[in-house]
């Protein structure tokens, strides 16, 4: 069963670097992660473009942590919604 993850669990998971899953999990800490990120993308790149790249792979991330945690919806709990959203 396809699972996705709940936009509207009660609060965020773990900001603080120190407890960060995927932080830990590459063995770098946040701004290592950071740099590394950066120093990969094209030399041309814009400060939008990283600010969106940064954005990305910390919800990615924050997405994982929460089905990790078992904090996801199936399919058919996720259509319901929006269903309800679109009535």
């Amino acid at each position: 069963m396809e699972r996705y993850n709940c936009r509207t669990c009660p609060k965020p998971v773990m900001s603080s670097k120190e407890n960060d899953p995927a932080v830990r999990a590459s063995g770098m800490n946040a701004q290592e992660r950071i740099l590394r990120l950066v120093r990969a993308l094209p030399d041309n790149s814009s400060y939008d473009e990283i600010l969106r790249e940064l954005a990305f792979v910390r919800m990615v991330d924050r997405g994982l942590a929460d089905a990790d945690r078992g904090r996801t919806i199936d399919t058919q709990e996720l259509r319901a919604r929006v269903r309800q959203w679109q009535s």
